[in-house]
């Protein structure tokens, strides 16, 4: 099986995952460092364009596991994590990690939040080195070992 169709294969039994677990993750350190995670995703290359922006927007909307949240929140919180990492990338690389470690305390929501990178990364068809490279300082941000995901 070629390396793309396996990431395909991992990336939907995440997405499944994450739906089954859908109700032990209904906390606010889950909410906001899975926003973290999508924005820190997203502007993996140190740049966002607006249909970038856009289509992440409309995954976080969309996406069944985090349909707990309301969605104009999750946007609000996805933009402002975004707007700190447009503005200075590497200060708010940290900012943003920071913001991702709050999930730690759970592992449950810590792995959910690394699986949310991952299904976001891989959604457009490319999950590209950079965006593999953040995922995994998510990985140690979590203290999760980033070959339990496959980094």
């Amino acid at each position: 099986m070629a390396l793309w169709d396996r990431f395909k294969e991992s990336a939907s039994q995440m997405q499944t995952q994450l739906v089954a677990k859908k109700h032990d993750l209904e906390s606010g350190a889950f909410r906001d460092a899975s926003m973290a995670m999508c924005a820190l995703v997203a502007a993996a290359d140190g740049s966002v364009d607006p249909s970038e922006r856009q289509r992440v927007s409309q995954l976080i909307a969309t996406n069944e596991a985090l349909r707990n949240f309301p969605a104009d929140d999750l946007r609000r919180r996805f933009e402002g994590n975004l707007d700190k990492l447009t503005a200075d990338f590497a200060l708010g690389r940290v900012e943003v990690l920071q913001e991702i470690a709050k999930a730690k305390k759970k592992p449950a929501e810590a792995r959910a939040v690394v699986q949310i990178g991952i299904v976001i990364g891989g959604a457009d068809g490319d999950f590209d080195k950079d965006e593999r490279a953040v995922v995994r300082e998510a990985c140690f941000a979590l203290d999760l070992p980033p070959h339990e995901f496959d980094l």
